[in-house]
């Protein structure tokens, strides 16, 4: 069983969450509940280990935005699934830098619930396998970044951020906002980078038609191909064969 806190500041949600929910069955535990984040950190410091927090965003004292700032900041390996009224949807979406792993909008319902912590269940079972203990001097960190490199050099043709994610067991936004912390540099530039060169080298060698080249990089449409391989290079997959 994972352990899951429930925050929020409204004890009769808190009470529906954890009554009408059969959590159990999906794989988790309420361990506790809490009326806003600082309680929730004096919780988080007070038990071993927690898995998930699943929390308000608007609460007195100190916010759900609030409470996943600092356990991204103390680097706490909890998950942190967000309740959002409709209005507060798009204030959601910015905490993902944060390493928020979804929002759910409230009033909560049971196919989400159960859709979302599932999924989140499935990870988590899953990341128990996705990486050895790293070298002495790597971090996880470093080691995902070379892992998501290494799956674009291979699969430039198909690769996209969410099969990425699912490489490395991570939410997909969480994974992009990663990847430019490490690297400097936007997950889909560096893809566009990978299938550049490549499209470069066969260019170079003078065995294939544009749109052939345009195929085997995954682009399906020629001109959007040609359009990205200029703006790339400064110049048309043509100029550069004929120069």
């Amino acid at each position: 069983m994972y352990r899951l806190l429930l925050v929020d500041d409204e004890a009769d949600t808190r009470e529906a969450l954890s009554s009408y929910f059969p959590w159990q069955e999906v794989g988790f535990q309420i361990i506790g509940q809490c009326g806003n984040g600082k309680e929730a950190l004096n919780f988080i410091q007070n038990h071993d280990k927690i898995d998930v927090i699943l929390t308000d965003i608007k609460m007195p004292v100190m916010s759900g935005l609030e409470l996943a700032e600092v356990i991204h900041e103390q680097k706490h390996n909890i998950h942190v699934i967000f309740l959002s009224s409709y209005r507060e949807f798009e204030y959601a979406q910015k905490a993902l830098r944060y390493r928020v792993n979804n929002y759910i909008v409230k009033p909560a319902k049971y196919q989400v619930l159960l859709d979302v912590f599932a999924g989140l269940r499935d990870e988590l079972e899953a990341a128990k396998h996705a990486l050895d203990q790293p070298p002495s001097g790597t971090s996880n960190e470093g080691l995902i970044i070379t892992q998501i490199k290494a799956y674009i050099q291979n699969q430039y043709k198909d690769a996209n951020l969410e099969d990425a994610a699912k490489q490395v067991y991570l939410n997909a936004n969480y994974l992009s906002y990663l990847f430019k912390q490490k690297t400097g540099q936007n997950f889909t530039d560096y893809l566009i980078q990978v299938k550049m060169k490549v499209a470069m080298r066969l260019i170079q060698e003078n065995q294939y038609k544009t749109y052939e080249i345009s195929e085997m990089v995954g682009y399906s449409n020629a001109k959007n191909f040609t359009r990205t391989f200029k703006s790339y290079y400064g110049k048309t997959p043509s100029e550069c064969k004929n120069g």
